[in-house]
């Protein structure tokens, strides 16, 4: 890659996307910001000679394209792609309603499918890239309350890890980035919506969840600026890691999630190597 590098970062207008924009430019990158509002996306990045603010909404493949054209035409081409949009539809599954669930992985997976697939083409001309996605520890392991925000983000680590292999031909790296509890805006009512009590099994579980996520809201330990800092660091490297995991809390879900698979692994091995022709 160039040593000045082009980035197209979506979901830029505030939290983790506006730090990763301004991390990039401080390291003397060219940036295309984008969001559903590119005025938002300007007030929350600022004014640089090397920064464009478009319009993208991730879940349109139009806006993909025209967002992709427009890094192209303005910068000539795209080196790195940070797929960082989202929200997130927190509640037992049960009082998840479809039309939630379905706008959490159309955003959550589907969004940055569009992105990549609009600048994949240019990258694979190139013969170089890096597809660098935001995924979660709730990628890692699952968790309560999170069945539809984790089987978006699940969704993400296939696609992700399955995608690495078929590009990796072209000079086109992935990287996925794992944060644990950073002080974003996702526990925001801008960002989080909490589904709508129902079931009355779950309305003590719900009220206390609910009252410690808003309370954990602005006082989680990571920091998005330092994290953003750390994606510019990784993604100079020849050869940046497939996985990172963001934060102390991050490495204890890998470690917790690599230790629980080994045991399923054990727990029936004879079984499971009992199960072939005679």
């Amino acid at each position: 890659m160039n040593a000045k590098q082009v980035w197209l970062i979506t979901g830029a207008g505030r939290g983790l996307g506006a730090d990763i924009a301004k991390a990039a430019l401080s390291a003397g990158h060219a940036v295309v910001a984008t969001g559903r509002d590119a005025r938002k996306v300007a007030a929350a990045v600022g004014t640089h000679d090397n920064l464009l603010t478009v319009r993208l909404d991730v879940t349109s493949l139009e806006d993909a394209h025209s967002a992709v054209a427009s890094a192209v035409a303005h910068f000539g081409h795209i080196d790195i792609l940070v797929n960082n949009a989202g929200h997130f539809f927190a509640g037992f599954f049960e009082e998840l309603t479809p039309a939630q669930v379905r706008n959490q992985i159309e955003t959550l997976l589907f969004g940055p499918m569009n992105v990549t697939r609009a600048a994949l083409p240019v990258m694979r001309q190139q013969r170089s890239g890096l597809v660098l996605t935001i995924s979660s520890t709730a990628g890692i392991s699952g968790q309560l309350f999170c069945t539809a925000y984790a089987a978006a983000k699940f969704g993400i680590e296939g696609w992700m890890e399955s995608l690495t292999p078929e590009v990796a031909p072209f000079g086109i790296r992935t990287m996925l980035v794992e944060p644990g509890f950073f002080r974003t805006e996702l526990l925001t009512t801008d960002s989080t919506t909490y589904a709508e009590p129902t079931i009355q099994d779950y309305a003590e579980q719900t009220k206390a969840i609910v009252a410690a996520w808003k309370g954990m809201d602005g006082k989680q330990g990571g920091d998005p600026a330092k994290l953003a800092h750390a994606i510019v660091q990784l993604a100079a490297l020849k050869g940046p890691p497939t996985r990172f995991a963001a934060g102390a809390d991050a490495v204890q879900a890998f470690e917790a999630k690599a230790a629980a698979l080994h045991a399923q692994a054990q727990a029936h091995r004879d079984l499971s190597g009992s199960l072939g022709y005679d």
